[in-house]
């Protein structure tokens, strides 16, 4: 890789000579581990020493034992534990002064003056005043003898870097907290249970999930299942809200459902401060309906179990630029906290953050609860404005009529979300007046006729659902596009949205190109992605990716597991993705894979022997498991057979080898909680866009619109989502191997071979940059976060 100007690579930045040091504090969170692995491995990578502080701030106070230094193996076989393996400590201790004399001199003692600490705001604002207070804390050291000047001279200034990590996703100035994910998995894997038994005995489940002052979870875990009613600490109901909820659960059984579901954040309150809790909420409802009712109250079970795909992805992230920031701070550095915003990785003052998580609590405590829930940021107010329109049907006397006919279509392989986005569309459109249609498999569907209108009640209970209710094809248009012209006449369909992969991208071109021949497609066209493949031009992200990254590391962790216990030993595992490495690379991140073959970036002989010998060499050591994924297209030579018998040829003697193709079941499971609610808010999104659309494109009776930009993807691009004509897709798009020309997932992939102690070229120039948090939005922002 030729260095340029512009470019700044990895390896410049040396840690030669420097320690870091790193500790989990607060509560623990499911992927401080994956955090801890990154900063322990890249800190070696640049040749800095690099320390576990374990049991947090107290191991600090402590010192002895409980500041060893990591070696690149101690971080083994984590990638996948929840919790924090070094341990996190609530400590009284540091929050004296004499606690943290003694932890400065604990680390003046061994050198170190970067820490990384990964913990909730309470954690980083200790962390922030023992930055503040450091020199002087050196002065008081010198003065007692305990340190020499020299000492105090070479060790004057103290770097931090702070992750967050909590599962309340309650900081400001991030997207995403690390263990949020993770906890999202866990209330919903427990929803989804609770619905199978609620149908069958017509109950309603009242559950309680964390969130003593944020309300993240209850909603975003109601927007995920479809929750007839959620109550969060941010926004209390308005007086009289007992009446109206209990309307709403006997009108959702009026309409044929069997159960219904209220969450309840721990924290949540009425507007006058009182609190609102699960037991009272079940009382209310067995009092004035008379339903069986059921209490569950989740707990600590959302702190526990293995971290989600996601949170491996994030933390190994934040992981790697946490080190960036510490080798690249100066002695005016301010703290910094490293963040995601949108799919970018960027860095915050840690101050800045911590004041405006305070000014949350405040505008909570002076009850300005509009305000409270504008401060939580762009995410926040979108889940709320989203669960609002989809969970709350207007009265029909209420709904503004529109007189526009809408039909929503899934195109190519079913992908976990499509429902989701379905269900969403279709109560928004009903929202914004319009009547919904909806069309069975696909185009071949469309041009056969089966399309029918679809109500409100027909998409309760769809938000959970894998694959494709609607059903889907992978037929394009082309050949039929007069019968599906006849369709859209017959039907008076005004405005089309189209929801898949690779294939729905081809198909609104192919309609957009029948614009000239046919004006029936000249018609508002809007087209969401959704595919596991993540092959989709002009979108980061595609709706069903998330799940079938979670199905391939989950079952890659059980496969690893397989072998412990046993000699040493190789997988080499088969993804799908078509000629799109996105699975594979990422998925071979989060399961800390040793290699990941993939189509773009193409592969010899040469290095297939490389990656035998660097496994040759780890398996040498106390590592025992090694793990290989290949995309399914990545070469039609080097075969996963092929692999499979090189390495165990070549590894004969050291370690043995076993395959794994993993199929199918990429494809099916019920939607993860990101895609269920990426798709729910991507579709939602869809719908204003069209009605908009159709209100400028209605002339003299009938709806014309026949401009680029009438044809649109809508995509999410780093930090915003965004709607872009599919004749502009055009030259960023290899038709061919159906992918897109740029990919960013492609600067990962060094990421994940520095991980698995390859020496590598990594470019950081689009590393995260020292920025503000924003704290008044432009009314216009199109930007919203994924979850």
């Amino acid at each position: 890789m030729a260095q340029t100007e512009n470019k700044k690579f990895f390896e410049n930045l040396t840690g030669a000579g420097k320690a870091i040091a790193v500790l989990t504090s607060g509560g623990d969170a499911q992927g401080m581990n994956a955090a801890v692995r990154a900063v322990v491995r890249v800190g070696i990578y640049v040749g800095a020493k690099v320390y576990f502080i374990h049991e947090g701030y107290q191991g600090m106070v402590d010192g002895g034992d409980n500041i060893k230094e990591a070696k690149w193996e101690s971080v083994s076989s984590m990638l996948q534990v929840g919790g924090t393996v070094i341990g996190s400590a609530r400590c009284t201790e540091f929050r004296t002064h004499e606690g943290r004399l003694k932890a400065a001199h604990n680390l003046v003692q061994r050198g170190i003056t970067n820490l990384c600490v990964i913990g909730g705001d309470g954690s980083l604002t200790g962390a922030n005043l023992f930055r503040e207070e450091w020199s002087g804390l050196l002065v008081e050291l010198v003065e007692q003898g305990l340190i020499d000047e020299e000492a105090a001279q070479k060790y004057s200034v103290l770097h931090i870097v702070g992750m967050v990590g909590s599962i309340d996703n309650d900081f400001c100035g991030t997207d995403m907290t690390i263990g949020t994910d993770s906890a999202l998995h866990r209330i919903i894997e427990v929803v989804d249970a609770i619905m199978t038994t609620a149908q069958s005995h017509q109950r309603t489940f009242v559950l309680e999930v964390m969130g003593r002052h944020c309300g993240y979870l209850a909603l975003v875990s109601a927007l995920a299942c479809g929750a007839d009613w959620v109550l969060i600490p941010e926004m209390p109901p308005a007086d009289g809200w007992e009446e109206k909820m209990c309307q709403k659960l006997s009108a959702t059984r009026s309409r044929g459902s069997r159960l219904n579901i209220i969450i309840v954040a721990e924290g949540a309150i009425d507007r006058h401060g009182k609190a609102i809790t699960s037991s009272i909420v079940k009382d209310l409802v067995v009092r004035r309906l008379g339903f069986d009712t059921r209490v569950t109250i989740l707990g600590h079970v959302q702190r526990g179990g293995t971290p989600s795909a996601f949170d491996r992805i994030l933390a190994s992230r934040m992981g790697v630029e946490a080190v960036l920031a510490l080798l690249e701070a100066t002695a005016n550095t301010p703290a910094c906290v490293v963040s995601l915003c949108g799919n970018q990785s960027v860095r915050l003052p840690l101050m800045e953050c911590v004041q405006m998580t305070q000014e949350v609590q405040k505008a909570m405590d002076e009850k300005k609860f509009e305000e409270a829930v504008q401060l939580r940021g762009r995410s926040f107010e979108n889940n709320l404005k989203t669960y609002k329109l989809l969970a709350h049907r207007k009265p029909e006397t209420e709904l503004p009529h529109s007189n526009f006919n809408v039909a929503v279509l899934n195109v190519g392989a079913p992908a976990a979300g499509m429902n989701a986005a379905v269900r969403s569309a279709v109560r928004v459109g009903i929202s914004e007046g319009h009547k919904m249609f909806a069309v069975s498999d696909g185009f071949e569907g469309f041009y056969k006729g089966q399309i029918k209108e679809i109500k409100w009640a027909d998409v309760g209970g769809w938000t959970g659902q894998g694959g494709s209710l609607l059903g889907t094809k992978r037929t394009l248009p082309a050949k039929n596009v007069a019968k599906i012209a006849e369709q859209i006449r017959k039907y008076n369909i005004n405005a089309l949205l189209v929801i898949g992969g690779f294939e729905a991208l081809e198909c609104l071109l192919q309609l957009y190109e029948a614009r000239s021949n046919y004006e029936e497609f000249c018609i508002p066209l809007c087209m969401l992605p959704a595919t596991i493949s993540n092959n989709v031009p002009g979108t980061d992200l595609s709706i069903g990716a998330d799940t079938a990254l979670n199905a391939i590391v989950e079952t890659c962790d059980r496969i690893k597991q397989s072998a412990s216990g046993t000699k040493r030993r190789v997988f080499i595992i088969e993804t799908m993705g078509g000629y799109c490495g996105y699975l594979a690379s990422v998925g071979g991140l989060a399961s800390g894979a040793d290699a990941a073959y993939i189509y773009e970036e193409p592969f010899d002989i040469r290095d297939l022997q490389s990656n035998v010998e660097h496994l040759r060499e780890k398996m040498k050591t106390s590592i025992q498991r090694g793990l290989v994924l290949r995309n399914e297209n990545s070469n039609e030579n080097y075969t996963t057979d092929f692999i499979y018998q090189l390495y165990s040829e070549e590894g004969r003697g050291v370690f043995d080898c076993r395959k794994n193709v993993l199929g199918h079941m990429q494809q099916g499971g019920s939607p993860s909680p990101f895609d269920r609610n990426f798709g729910t808010k991507i579709a939602a999104k869809a719908m204003q866009w069209i009605t908009k659309k159709l209100n400028e494109s209605y002339k003299q009776g009938r709806v014309f619109a026949n401009t680029e930009d009438s044809a649109c993807l809508l995509g999410m691009r780093r930090r915003a989502m965004i709607f872009q004509p599919v004749v502009q897709l055009k030259d960023e798009t290899d038709f061919i191997h159906r992918i897109p020309k740029e990919q960013w997932w492609l600067k990962l992939r060094p990421l994940m071979k520095i991980l698995a102690k390859y020496k590598t070229s990594y470019d950081v120039s689009d590393s995260g940059q020292l920025e503000h948090v924003a704290h008044n939005r432009p009314k216009d922002s199109v930007a919203i976060s994924t979850h």
